[in-house]
């Protein structure tokens, strides 16, 4: 089981390729926060709704200083399906070897139907303008997250 993240720590850095095979940083981001979401795979019903809702929610977001990026180990082509499925409107990147899931502690055992098996873990944080994660939060659940982060985040 890899470490989880807290507030105050630094977020791990990384680079990964979105639906388009461009290359998106974190440290492009630098100076703004960042809503970097883990999701276990395009085109699921929980993870549309997710998406969905972060789309959605994207302006008033942008509004408050917030960028968005959702993270899962889809290659790019699935995650371009899965774009233009659904009019997402922020970067969908590609973790296809599980390495920055791993960092921010979203991968691994975790339970699914009462059972217990490793894959990706539903979380989301915010990395604030300096790099520091503001927000950390496992086991999400895919329908109302949205809404309460951005409870949580004062919005």
């Amino acid at each position: 089981m890899s470490a989880r993240l807290s507030v105050g720590d630094t977020a791990p850095e990384f680079t990964l390729s979105d639906a388009d095979g461009n290359q998106v940083a974190l440290t492009d981001l630098r100076g703004q926060s960042v809503i970097v979401y883990f999701y276990p795979a395009a085109m699921t019903p929980g993870c549309t709704k997710q998406a969905c809702d972060f789309r959605d929610s994207l302006d008033s977001l942008q509004a408050a200083g917030y960028a968005v990026l959702g993270i899962s180990p889809d290659k790019p082509e699935k995650l371009a399906k899965f774009r233009d499925r659904d009019a997402v409107t922020f970067p969908l990147l590609s973790d296809p070897d599980k390495q920055v899931l791993t960092e921010y502690g979203a991968f691994g055992e975790k339970t699914m139907y009462g059972k217990k098996v490793t894959g990706v873990i539903r979380s989301t944080f915010v990395v604030d303008p300096d790099g520091k994660i503001a927000v950390a939060q496992y086991n999400v659940k895919a329908t109302g997250h949205v809404a309460k982060l951005r409870r949580d985040l004062g919005l």
